[in-house]
C-alpha cells in the first residue's frame, strides 16, 4: 500500500529498518554512555529490590493504583541530587516532552523553542497553533529578538543540555535570558544527565546553576542511566500541574518497576562514583583530541559525510571490521553523519583503532 513511498526512500538512501544486531559488534553507536548496560551487578540490585514488595508491574496509570513505592523513590533521589523540589518519573523521553509542551503553554502563553530541539518537543508544538516560536539553534540574540516581541502570559523556554546528533552544549547564555525575562524554561538532559559536571549530574551542575522555580528538568533513563523510562524535576506546583494536565502521564499506565529500580541504583551507583566516570570520559575525549585534533565536551561525536549513500557505505566498511556507529540521515539530520559515541562500554584500544578507521572517511 506504501511501496512507492518506501521505494522513494530507497532510492535516496533514507530507507530504514530494524535489525537485531551482532553481539560481537564494539558498540560505539548506542547512547549507553556510562556502559552500564551491561553491567549483571547492577541488573542483580535492581531485582533484588524489586523482589523487596508483592508488586513488580505497575498495573495501571499513576493516578489509579500504579504508582510503586519504588517510583517514590527514585523521584526522592533524583530531586535531591539535582537540587530540585519534586521528581516524577515518566514512561519515556518522548512521553514526557508531549507531556510539557501541550500541557504547560496555555491560551496565552508562548513557547520559544530551539530549531534543533528533539522531535518529541518539535511534535508536541504542532498542538499549540500560533503559541510557539523557534529561535535559530543556540542562538541567544535571536532569542532575545523574539522575546522581545511577545507581550502575552507566560513565556517558556525548551532548549536541550547537550544537543543529541552535534554533541554541543546549551550557550549558557540563553539561562541568563531565561531569567532576565522571567521565563520558565525546560531543559531536555536526556543526553546531557551522567555525562557533564562536576558529579556527572548535567548542565546545570556544569554552569553551577542552582534551580530555582522556573527551571524544569527532564531526562531519559536509557542513555547514561542504563534502563528505561525518563523524569521530570521541577517544582512542586508545576508537577502537581501536569498531574492534573499532562496527558501522557494521567492516560499511560505507570512506568515500568523493574526499569525504575534498575535506573534507580545505577543513579546511585554513578553519584557514588563520579570521579572515577569524570577520569574515564576525559581519556576518551583525549583519544579523539589525539587521533582525530577534534575537541569534546559530551559524548557525541558527529563526523559530517558527503551524501547519504556514502554514510551508508562507510558504516558497512566499519562493521565489517567490527564497529559499530550511527549512520544518521534526514529528517532527523539536514546532512548526513556518522554519530560516534565513545562510550565508556567499549575499551580506549577499541576507540583507537576505530579512530584509524575513519580518518579516511
Amino acid at each position: 500500500m506504501y511501496q512507492k513511498e518506501l521505494n522513494a526512500l530507497k532510492k535516496a538512501n533514507r530507507f530504514r529498518e530494524r535489525r537485531v544486531w551482532s553481539q560481537d559488534l564494539i558498540d560505539f553507536a548506542s547512547n549507553d554512555y556510562l556502559g552500564l548496560a551491561n553491567s549483571k551487578k547492577q541488573l542483580k540490585k535492581a531485582l533484588k529490590l524489586v523482589n523487596e514488595y508483592n508488586t513488580h508491574a505497575p498495573k495501571a496509570s499513576m493516578l489509579v493504583n500504579g504508582y510503586h513505592p519504588i517510583h517514590r523513590r527514585f523521584e526522592e533521589t533524583l530531586a535531591r541530587l539535582n537540587g530540585f523540589e519534586e521528581g516524577m518519573v515518566v514512561g519515556s523521553g518522548f512521553l514526557a516532552n508531549m507531556a510539557l509542551i501541550e500541557a504547560l503553554i496555555r491560551k496565552k502563553d508562548m513557547l520559544f523553542i530551539d530549531e534543533e530541539y528533539h522531535a518529541s518537543g518539535m511534535m508536541a508544538t504542532s498542538l499549540l497553533g500560533d503559541r510557539v516560536v523557534k529561535f535559530r539553534h543556540n542562538d541567544p540574540n535571536d532569542l532575545r529578538e523574539k522575546l522581545n516581541g511577545f507581550s502575552g502570559g507566560r513565556k517558556i523556554i525548551a532548549v536541550e543540555g547537550v544537543y543529541s546528533m552535534s554533541g554541543g552544549l546549551c550557550d549558557r547564555e540563553i539561562f541568563k535570558i531565561a531569567d532576565e525575562y522571567e521565563a520558565l524554561m525546560i531543559v531536555d538532559e536526556a543526553h546531557s544527565s551522567g555525562v557533564i559536571g562536576e558529579h556527572l549530574l548535567g548542565i546545570f551542575e556544569y554552569y553551577n546553576i542552582t534551580p530555582h522555580e522556573r527551571h524544569i528538568k527532564m531526562g531519559t533513563l536509557g542513555k547514561a542511566y542504563g534502563s528505561y523510562g525518563a523524569y521530570i524535576l521541577a517544582s512542586s506546583s508545576i508537577l502537581s500541574f501536569l498531574v492534573n494536565r499532562g496527558k501522557p502521564i494521567i492516560y499511560s499506565t505507570a512506568p515500568s518497576v523493574i526499569d525504575t529500580a534498575l535506573a534507580l541504583v545505577n543513579i546511585e551507583h554513578v553519584a557514588k562514583n563520579s570521579k572515577k566516570y569524570i577520569k574515564r570520559i576525559k581519556k576518551r575525549h583525549n583519544i579523539i583530541k589525539r587521533e582525530l585534533d577534534i575537541e569534546m565536551k559530551s559524548l557525541i561525536l558527529p563526523l559530517e559525510m558527503p551524501s547519504n549513500k556514502a554514510t551508508i557505505v562507510k558504516q558497512k566498511e566499519l562493521i565489517e571490521k567490527n564497529f559499530l556507529v550511527g549512520a544518521i540521515r534526514q529528517p532527523t539530520v539536514n546532512r548526513p553523519i556518522l554519530r560516534i559515541i565513545p562510550r565508556l562500554g567499549s575499551s580506549k584500544r577499541e576507540l583507537r583503532e576505530l579512530c584509524q578507521n575513519l580518518k579516511n572517511r
